[in-house]
């Protein structure tokens, strides 16, 4: 909802780009590049430059993807002010929108500086990963057919944070890519996909409304259930088929501890989509599990 104008007033600046940067969304970047050393670890190929490098990366892009969507959102009218998720500081009036542009530019400037340290370490491939990384951060929700409007978005979710991360994380640090940050690039592509799902489908209404046809606005309630479902629970069948390949040892199965923390969100989403605040806990809830299952899936992997 679009802040009273006392409210504006009493957010600060700072706390104005905090809610701008959104860092509970942070997490998302973190996951996956941590797998990826993780990987490297396990397969005596760790380099700590490039994986810090890599860190580094996925985080700026992350705040340049956020701030992007802040924007362009604001712009195309997607947020109207009965919008149930976090507040969006352009549409709210909290930070002009010449300065959120700027915001979003300077990250994906710095992503762009820390990628030309990463090419220098992995050569073309890690450059057209780069270059590819910030089209679609700028396409999410900008340029002449915005992906995430046209339900589209789920799919590079997945492969930007499963695949494209994971891999090349692995791949800054090895030279190569080995069949086991390959295998396990699949999971945290699939658990940050789920965080965007329950955002759209949170969201459902309002988008319809402004035109922002997301994969949930085209599947619908039913669909969007089970398209979730099956984000979270293909995951937790990975670790025994790691197992059973013999890969790696017993501490694989760890992230399968992990598993209490998705049954109740699966619940949640079936009972309480409706409901704007639920969601946001189940938005967050969906990010905290695909942060201690990649956690868990880490320490799998790196021993």
């Amino acid at each position: 909802m679009t802040p009273s104008p006392d409210t504006r007033t009493a957010v600060t600046r700072g706390r104005a780009w905090l809610l701008a940067v959104r860092p509970k969304t942070l997490p998302a970047a973190v996951a996956p590049v941590v797998v990826g050393v993780a990987a490297a670890l396990g397969d005596r190929v760790f380099a700590p430059l490039p994986a810090l490098a890599a860190l580094a990366g996925s985080l700026l892009l992350q705040i340049g993807v956020n701030l992007a969507n802040d924007y362009f959102d604001f712009h195309r009218g997607v947020d109207a002010p009965d919008r149930k998720g976090p507040v969006r500081v352009t549409q709210s009036g909290l930070i002009p929108p010449g300065q959120v542009r700027l915001g979003m530019t300077a990250a994906l400037g710095a992503a762009a500086l820390v990628g030309v340290y990463l090419v220098a370490c992995g050569g073309v491939p890690i450059l057209v990963v780069g270059v590819a990384a910030i089209l679609s951060a700028l396409a999410y929700s900008g340029g002449p057919w915005p992906l995430a409007s046209h339900g589209v978005a789920d799919i590079f979710v997945f492969v930007f944070f499963g695949p494209v991360a994971v891999c090349g994380t692995y791949f800054v640090q090895a030279g190569s890519v080995s069949d086991i940050a390959a295998a396990a690039s699949v999971a945290p592509g699939l658990l940050i996909t789920a965080i965007l799902v329950v955002n759209n489908l949170r969201d459902i209404g309002t988008d319809a409304r402004a035109g922002k046809r997301t994969l949930a606005v085209r599947l619908g309630v039913r669909g969007s259930l089970v398209e979730y479902a099956a984000l979270l629970g293909v995951p937790f069948l990975l670790p025994p088929a790691f197992l059973a390949a013999g890969v790696r040892g017993p501490l694989i199965l760890l992230p399968l501890l992990a598993l209490p923390l998705a049954l109740p969100l699966v619940k949640t989403l079936a009972a309480r989509h409706e409901d704007g605040p639920a969601m946001n806990a189940a938005l967050a809830g969906t990010a905290r599990l695909s942060l201690v299952y990649c956690l868990l899936l880490a320490i799998g992997l790196a021993f």
